[in-house]
């Protein structure tokens, strides 16, 4: 025989809103669906239903996504056995995806929840209900898929008009009534990075010289080697708007002269390689003030050219003041030379002793590097040297290098302990920025 007593059924209340906007006030979207889901339960107390305490709310949150901290806590909760109904003003507050909210619904039958929309009056427990909600759950999907649509199509008729839609403010600019407005101090810091880039043709060089300077981004962050390639690549500094890869006329004015852009991507559009090798002219000599013959007399770097062809070499200073036959070893080509010494260098690289002695010189002055990090920048030095820039090279050398001897019997190459640290120093600082 029945006592009459009602099972109680625990009612959570879930409220979401896409935008930030009006959240702010004292009574807004949250609060009128909360109290719309709360009258709701009150409505159905004499079925057993009574409304915890806790909140579940996610405001400016899309539901696009499941990656929402409110829903989150009510699934937790779920699991956990604390809820037996959820309710909602509308079913696309909890999901405006048919696949996630698929996913939802297995949770909820895996833990015997209950879910109630109180706008759209259904049960999930039954097919008729669950039919119902597949219906519901399409169309706003649709909807949401429409709107996705027509946002794009504004933006996209937009930007074909030279309009400013929003994003990351580039450096040079500022933003008044939805319009790029020119910042005078920014614009010069802009014009003197597109003016350098043409003189040295190098990103590398570029990048160390501003971080010398202390040039920051527009968010005051040093200027990095990819942030400087895509401000060296964005049309808005020549009054153009981009749309998925289509340039139109900006409804803003440009900072660099057609011709300056003209010239900075003509440079651009070389193989770093190419590029590489048009400053290697311009570029100190390899092994310069580093190169000592038998006798104890310095090399000095000297060329000629023959047939249109480059020649280099390091010729010794007694050659150079008493003439030839002064010195048993007078002259050498640079290039082997050069590529002798490098190999001695990658040659030791490798081994665990140097790992080790690197590490201990560089621990005093940056206590995280640790033994990893110095094995790890020192084996990144043998891929990484030949796509580095001869100004890039030559400074490593002249940071690794206290001395090169050259003999009868070969080389004898002095390093700098000192360099060595420095240099994991460098290379593990530049991989925690990357990070």
């Amino acid at each position: 025989m029945s006592n009459g007593i009602t099972p109680k059924l625990r009612c959570a209340v879930y409220t979401r809103k896409s935008s930030e906007e009006g959240l702010e006030q004292e009574f807004n979207s949250l609060h009128a669906q909360r109290e719309a889901c709360e009258a709701y339960i009150a409505s159905q107390r004499s079925e057993g239903w009574a409304l915890i305490r806790e909140h579940y709310d996610d405001g400016g949150v899309s539901g696009g996504t499941l990656d929402r901290p409110g829903l989150k806590l009510l699934l937790a909760d779920i699991e956990e056995g604390l809820i037996d109904v959820v309710v909602v003003y509308k079913i696309d507050r909890l999901s405006r995806s048919l696949m996630d909210f698929s996913k939802l619904v297995e949770v909820f039958d895996r833990n015997n929840v209950t879910f109630v929309s109180v706008t759209q009056s259904f049960n999930t427990t039954t097919s008729m209900g669950r039919l119902t909600l597949n219906i519901l759950l399409s169309f706003a999907q649709f909807e949401r898929e429409v709107t996705g649509e027509r946002i794009r199509d504004k933006i996209a008729a937009s930007r074909k008009k030279g309009m400013w839609m929003g994003g990351t403010v580039p450096l040079g600019y500022d933003v008044r009534d939805r319009r790029l407005v020119i910042n005078r101090a920014e614009a010069k810091t802009v014009c003197m990075v597109f003016e350098r880039f043409a003189e040295i043709g190098s990103a590398t060089e570029l990048g160390r010289e501003l971080r010398k300077t202390s040039v920051m981004t527009k968010q005051g962050r040093p200027i990095s080697k990819g942030h400087l390639y895509r401000l060296l690549n964005n049309r808005v500094y020549i009054g153009e708007a981009v749309h998925k890869g289509q340039s139109y006329p900006g409804q803003h004015k440009g900072i660099i002269p057609r011709a300056l852009w003209g010239k900075v991507h003509a440079i651009l559009t070389e193989s770093p390689r190419k590029r590489a090798s048009n400053t290697r002219a311009q570029t100190p000599a390899l092994l310069k003030g580093l190169l000592f013959g038998p006798d104890g007399a310095a090399f000095s770097p000297s060329h000629t050219r023959k047939k249109q062809r480059l020649y280099r070499y390091y010729v010794s200073q007694t050659i150079l003041r008493h003439g030839a036959g002064t010195c048993p070893v007078g002259r050498v080509p640079a290039a082997e030379i050069e590529a002798a010494v490098i190999d001695q260098l990658r040659a030791v690289f490798r081994q665990p002793e140097i790992i080790v002695g690197t590490w201990k010189a560089a621990k005093p002055h940056d206590t995280d590097v640790t033994e990893a990090d110095a094995r790890e920048a020192l084996m990144q030095f043998d891929p990484l040297w030949d796509e580095l820039f001869p100004a890039e090279q030559a400074r490593i050398v002249q940071l690794l290098i206290e001395r090169v001897d050259i003999g009868l019997g070969g080389l004898d190459v002095r390093l700098r302990v000192d360099g060595l640290s420095s240099l994991v120093q460098e290379m593990a600082s530049d991989d925690g920025k990357a990070a």
